[in-house]
């Protein structure tokens, strides 16, 4: 049997239908429902912030892959717990990583998010608790993960986050949704 393999960036609820960074259709109706309850639960966990990325694969057999980079350890430890709870999964692969400790990092996490959310014409992605836009910052190189409405707020996001100071490098991965 295939592999299906399903993705879901957590926080991309700026288009309900899209939220995930690639979304495959499932053939079988229960892996579908469970890659619904996944995501979910994932968008229930608290202390999720615009600098966590979560991304889970399901497979056809029930196997839950977890990916993606956080700053708090709870919320890895979460991410697996309440997965492994969701009906239909059988075995839960938690491969996020814990963003290292910095307070260089937490300083450009902090320059970022102002230069990004700060600006005017991205005051439609400041709104709400889940923001869109997440900013990944591990040894002063920053990956910016999730979506955007158009090409150019994706280009600009990325201007931005080059703009700010302390920035090595910045890898735009930020995907544009219409809707």
């Amino acid at each position: 049997m295939t592999k299906k393999t399903f993705l879901l960036g957590l926080g991309m609820m700026l288009a309900i239908a899209a939220s995930s960074v690639e979304t495959a259709r499932a053939s079988e109706p229960g892996t579908e429902r469970m890659v619904t309850a996944v995501r979910r639960e994932l968008n229930k966990i608290p202390y999720v912030n615009a600098f966590d990325y979560m991304a889970f694969a399901v497979d056809a057999n029930g196997n839950v892959t977890l990916t993606g980079e956080v700053t708090n350890p709870v919320v890895k430890s979460d991410a697996g717990n309440v997965v492994k709870r969701v009906e239909g999964v059988e075995r839960v692969n938690n491969q996020i990583q814990v963003l290292p400790v910095s307070f260089f990092d937490d300083g450009l996490r902090a320059r970022l998010f102002r230069s990004i959310y700060g600006y005017p014409s991205f005051e439609k992605y400041a709104l709400g608790t889940v923001k869109p836009i997440r900013i990944i910052v591990k040894g002063g190189h920053v990956t910016l993960m999730g979506v955007v409405d158009s090409e150019a707020d994706k280009n600009i996001a990325g201007l931005r986050a080059n703009g700010v100071p302390g920035v090595f490098s910045v890898d735009n991965q930020l995907k544009v949704v219409k809707g």
